[in-house]
């Protein structure tokens, strides 16, 4: 007959209770409330409900003379297997501790590395700064002896027009120079002088590449011009290679992306100093030879910088007769 656990609680007795599975009892001791180890064996776990019973006063004190009471191996089999997983949750515990820690020590390393990674930049910055300032002292000290750049020719005054040099762009380098000669031109600055007035708002890759020039070519503002182009990757090469390789990006219209293309193009020409139909046909016949040629020829052509078909020509048959 299959246990009925209200019909039990209605009139619960020893005899019932003896009669009972240990799932059974289980059912008995988690409906009264009683507090037990799901490890312990069902004699054990039927007499903490019969001390419920005796507590609650259903059952008389003399059932628990007669309870069979749990043997004492088993008692301590039950504490040994208590012991170990106490012992497994600490051991699980130090584990987890010494990951936290380990953690913990990674982090901190982490971040002081970041730390001297962070002073080292700084330090490097305050050198690149350092060794600019040097600079601009050293031109200030030629601007004061050379009378051929200083200011008693035709005495103009460096520090009264440096004001209205132009912000440098990184963004836009091409822009800032663009810029910077239309003023030249328009406030009438001594050529000579241009370099000293553009290097003052030199920031980042600029401001490196000018500290690396020589005294001579940092006077020399083409020189500097070159020298930050090409820093920038603004060079006719650099121009035709994004030029020929700029795709339609997703987002774009078709009239921004033709947009873009142009200017490509017209920056590739304007660099080549195309300013004609027939530069502008030695520029696209230039192109087209170099990619018929083979690489090695094509880097001979390219070290040497030739505009005109014929020259290319010439310099590819010199290479391949010296090359047999």
């Amino acid at each position: 007959m299959p246990f009925n656990l209200d019909k039990f609680v209605a009139s619960p007795s020893v005899e019932e209770l003896d009669s009972l599975k240990k799932s059974e009892i289980v059912k008995v001791a988690k409906h009264y409330g009683i507090e037990f180890q799901p490890l312990m064996r069902k004699d054990e776990i039927k007499r903490y409900v019969l001390e419920y019973l005796v507590d609650e006063s259903v059952l008389p004190s003399t059932v628990l003379e007669t309870a069979i009471t749990v043997p004492t191996d088993n008692t301590f089999e039950l504490k040994r297997l208590e012991m170990e997983m106490n012992k497994e949750i600490r051991l699980k515990e130090l584990e987890k501790e010494e990951r936290e820690m380990q953690m913990q020590k990674e982090k901190e390393e982490r971040e002081m590395q970041m730390q001297r990674e962070k002073e080292e930049r700084e330090m490097q910055r305050e050198a690149r700064e350092h060794e600019f300032r040097l600079k601009q002292l050293e031109l200030g000290v030629i601007k004061a002896s050379d009378p051929k750049i200083g200011l008693d020719t035709g005495g103009f005054d460096v520090s009264k027009h440096v004001k209205f040099v132009p912000k440098f762009q990184e963004d836009n380098v091409e822009k800032f120079f663009n810029h910077f000669e239309k003023l030249g031109e328009q406030l009438k600055w001594p050529r000579d002088k241009w370099s000293i007035l553009i290097q003052s708002n030199f920031t980042g890759k600029a401001q490196e590449v000018y500290s690396a020039l020589s005294i001579e070519d940092s006077m020399d503002y083409d020189k500097v011009k070159k020298a930050i182009l090409q820093a920038y990757e603004l060079v006719p090469e650099a121009y035709r290679q994004k030029f020929r390789k700029y795709r339609k990006a997703d987002t774009q219209t078709y009239v921004e992306f033709a947009y873009q293309k142009e200017r490509h193009f017209d920056r590739w020409c304007a660099s080549k100093k195309v300013s004609t139909f027939d530069t502008l046909r030695q520029l696209m016949l230039v192109e087209e030879f170099k990619r018929c040629v083979n690489d090695d020829i094509k880097t001979h052509l390219e070290e040497n910088k030739a505009d005109n078909l014929k020259e290319v020509a010439n310099l590819a048959d010199q290479y391949a007769l010296t090359h047999k």
